[in-house]
């Protein structure tokens, strides 16, 4: 049997690590056709080392390492569209992910899918790409990794709303009134997953979740107010869909982003995993309600939702910039908050119809924001 050929891209990155990790540990199912990273060259060729010919990329470099033939955009969209391979797992962050995963798409693979950037800011386009050429969408998220394996086994007229948990992040039990003070480093510390910086601060703003509320609603066509969160700390319980009958189901995994990796590089098969297994006994689950005093950025996900195509891209460019500013401790954990609304605030367009006019308005609305860090640091 021919061996799933698989390119990593953000093979460096949290993701791309897990994922190599399943492949290592399904060497009989799968081969490496390809791994990128950005800037990372020595991390790049420790990561292919264990897969000789790979064929390898740095993304955010002109050229010049000995041995690696692609770099920069172009070179990424030859990785992708151009090796002979089944699937494309996008680990990359942020909007630079948006690219990759429609080249992945637009050349017939499979995307096994984490950069929730890519639904954010460009939905109708990654959906139209898959239709015209019979790749598939494989959520590696473990919110949506879950909401794919319960709605597989459910019409959606059975389905009265969708159900996304959050551990709550780094704050989850810490005063309000110590919020004000908080560093970056102590924001990058998850209490259950490891992750990167970026997405380990958004969780603990829960921008994160409203992103993937935003990603929610456009996989699964559900609007956003049938998508709900509950803050569960224990991170055991990663999904829920309540039938119309008012009864819950859940999917529940180990806090191990290489159970939903291994479903998506396997689906439609279920096979056995050596990552992650789960024992109940002795443990108690809890579930809350977010807060809305510490969490304010998840209603301005859903408000950006609701305003059009236009304001999931301003949302996320805004938090990218806050996030940013935080971390060059330009402005405070809770002015986060205050950039991705004084962002959201401006007129932006409820249609974005192509590529060009996606980055149009995320680049104006970075500057927005930058504008309002600068308003905020005087």
């Amino acid at each position: 049997m021919r061996k799933k050929r698989v390119i990593v891209v953000g093979a460096t990155g949290s993701i791309g690590r897990q994922a190599l990790d399943v492949v290592k540990a399904k060497s009989d199912l799968f081969a490496i056709a390809g791994l990128s990273a950005h800037r990372d060259e020595a991390g790049l060729r420790a990561a292919a080392a264990p897969f000789p010919g790979a064929e390898l990329c740095l993304s955010g470099a002109p050229s010049g390492a000995e041995g690696i033939r692609l770099f920069g955009e172009a070179g990424l969209d030859e990785l992708v569209s151009g090796l002979d391979a089944d699937i494309v797992v996008n680990g990359a962050a942020g909007s630079g992910g948006l690219r990759p995963s429609l080249a992945a798409l637009s050349s017939g693979k499979d995307l096994a899918l984490a950069n929730k950037e890519s639904v954010v800011m460009a939905w109708p386009l990654l959906k139209a790409s898959a239709e015209a050429s019979g790749g598939r969408i494989l959520p590696v998220d473990s919110e949506h990794a879950a909401l794919f394996q319960l709605l597989s086994t459910r019409k959606v007229s059975e389905v009265e709303e969708l159900i996304i948990t959050a551990s709550g992040g780094a704050f989850r039990d810490r005063p309000l009134e110590s919020l004000a003070s908080v560093t970056p480093d102590e924001a990058a510390t998850h209490p259950n997953w490891s992750m990167g910086r970026k997405i380990t601060i958004d969780s603990a703003t829960m921008a994160n979740k409203g992103l993937e509320v935003i990603e929610a609603s456009r996989l699964y066509g559900f609007e956003a107010p049938r998508v709900k969160v509950l803050v569960h700390p224990q991170s055991i319980v990663h999904a829920l869909v309540r039938t119309v009958d008012g009864s819950l189901y859940a999917q529940l995994s180990q806090p191990d982003m290489r159970v939903p990796i291994q479903n998506a590089l396997t689906w439609p098969d279920c096979i056995p995993c050596p990552f992650g297994r789960l024992e109940l006994s002795g443990r108690t689950l809890d579930f809350l309600e977010p807060d809305e005093a510490r969490y304010p950025v998840l209603g301005l996900a859903y408000a950006a939702l609701a305003s059009g195509e236009g304001g999931p891209i301003v949302f996320n460019a805004a938090d990218e910039v806050a996030v940013a500013a935080f971390e060059g401790r330009k402005i405070g954990y809770l002015d986060i908050a205050r950039v991705v609304e004084g962002t959201l605030g401006g007129l932006w367009p409820s249609r974005v119809g192509d590529l060009g006019s996606i980055f149009e308005v995320d680049a104006l609305a970075r500057e927005r924001a930058k504008s309002v860090v600068r308003e905020i640091a005087c």
